[in-house]
């Protein structure tokens, strides 16, 4: 969606809103399996002083699955945006900043850019998640598996003079 801001670029205080809903086809990440609904965004943007900020809020219902127990598990993102615009870029640009393009800028860029780089790196079904068993592969959060655990290579010897103890 191109937003058009040629109204509030030279009125210092001066606002335009904005609602979008975003393509989830364009919000790519391995561990969302789908979305419930597209994302949807709303705010605004402001001029403060002649600098711009997009302020407002991202929100998204994804199934994702976990990176530890393969777990599929629903997930509500909330991403709070406050983004800074500018419509001259001297030098080097700022990575932080997006760049205006004559009197607008492409909105949906910005707030897919923000809702990836607001992605969490692991996504797990809950802060404490245990994983899978190296072994047997069972899923340790809904309890503890029946293998033995693998006997530290160091300590075989020991485990040596234990079993000619027991056989004597």
């Amino acid at each position: 969606m191109w937003l058009d801001l040629s109204k509030i670029i030279e009125i210092p205080d001066a606002r335009k809103s904005f609602e979008v809903t975003l393509d989830p086809e364009h919000l790519s990440d391995p561990a969302v399996k789908c979305f419930k609904y597209p994302p949807e965004a709303r705010g605004e943007v402001v001029n403060t002083a002649g600098l711009l900020n997009l302020r407002g809020e991202l929100k998204a219902e994804m199934t994702c699955v976990c990176d530890r127990c393969g777990t599929v598990y629903d997930r509500e993102k909330v991403i709070s945006l406050d983004v800074p615009l500018a419509a001259d870029v001297e030098g080097e640009a700022d990575p932080e900043v997006f760049v205006i393009e004559g009197d607008g800028i492409d909105l949906d860029e910005v707030l897919e850019t923000c809702f990836i780089l607001d992605m969490d790196t692991k996504h797990l079904c809950r802060e404490d998640c245990k994983g899978l068993c190296s072994a047997c592969g069972k899923n340790l959060n809904e309890g503890p598996c029946a293998c033995t655990k693998p006997l530290d290579p160091r300590f075989a010897v020991l485990r040596q003079l234990l079993d000619d103890s027991e056989n004597e």
